[in-house]
């Protein structure tokens, strides 16, 4: 018989995943977040992810001085709403902001609101990227807190953030430091201008990285995306928000163009089972790892 999680003697665990789309209005994003973290609530969930950047358009796309005014403390104004709300509903709350930490210095992170209402902590978004139209180096500084697991009500959770995705290193890290479920807040999408061959060979791209951690580390992964059209027209993001289980399996997948909320029960006990099926972790040669800390591995 596999052994219980120890949380609220427990393994059963009910995520929910709130796929929305955004406004230029802060307030307006931030209340429309509330009440999906409460329609999730009310529908079992007991923790609950928002996708990256929730309160804002992804403002990414250009190099703008004046989008640092979108920037928070953390806690903060926010984390403050966001808590009494995780009280209220007796939920956790993993909600990703735009952190000002001290004047011209700022991150990409995530805070944690545990489903009493205080507030756990956070991560800093580490891998940074600076692609056409995700420009982010020019508003983010990388993640100095290391990778940050939160035991929770209902869990222990890690937290890694859109680009973070598609390292293993990442997740690899994150759930030998003891993460249950990993997720991930994330925005991304379509050139609109771009065929349909090429966006499906992304999306799979990209669900495929993230289902592989979920194998390799048999723990379940959570990916919440945001939805509908921004940059005037020319991004579509492309939503598909997605929950697999430690074998990789789909429990649940979004559209590509419409809100969602949905509530998916994880069985955390599952995971002793994969991993004594499919011993990854057991197996990995450690002792050989070391050359993964070169740049590249050459004779320079």
């Amino acid at each position: 018989m596999l052994e219980l999680n120890k949380h609220e003697g427990m393994s059963k665990v009910k995520v929910g995943v709130v796929q929305m789309s955004c406004t230029a209005s802060k307030q307006e994003n931030l209340e429309k977040a509330i009440a999906k973290v409460k329609e999730a609530a009310a529908k079992g969930a007991q923790i609950v992810c928002l996708q990256e950047l929730f309160t804002s358009l992804y403002f990414c796309d250009v190099e703008d001085y004046d989008n640092f005014a979108l920037a928070e403390s953390i806690p903060g104004p926010s984390t403050d709403a966001l808590s009494a709300v995780a009280k209220e509903a007796g939920v956790v709350i993993i909600a990703s902001l735009f952190e000002k930490r001290a004047e011209g210095l700022y991150h990409n992170t995530t805070a944690v609101l545990d489903a009493d209402g205080s507030y756990l902590g956070k991560y800093r978004k580490m891998h940074i990227p600076d692609d056409p139209a995700f420009y982010e180096k020019f508003y983010f500084t990388p993640g100095d807190l290391g990778y940050k697991v939160f035991k929770t009500k209902f869990g222990k959770i890690g937290i890694l953030i859109c680009w973070d995705q598609w390292y293993p290193e990442a997740s690899r890290i994150t759930a030998l430091m003891g993460a249950e479920i990993l997720f991930y807040p994330t925005a991304i999408g379509w050139a609109t201008d771009q065929d349909e061959e090429t966006n499906k060979d992304q999306y799979n791209a990209w669900q495929t990285i993230q289902r592989s951690h979920a194998v390799a580390n048999g723990v379940p992964v959570v990916s919440v995306n945001r939805v509908g059209f921004e940059q005037d027209g020319a991004m579509k993001f492309w939503g598909g928000s997605f929950v697999a289980n430690g074998q990789g399996k789909l429990l649940y997948l979004a559209s590509h163009d419409k809100e969602e909320i949905e509530v998916v029960e994880l069985d955390l006990a599952e995971s002793d089972y994969f991993r004594k099926h499919w011993p990854f972790l057991r197996d990995r040669r450690i002792e050989t790892y070391s050359p993964i800390t070169k740049r590249f591995i050459d004779e320079d």
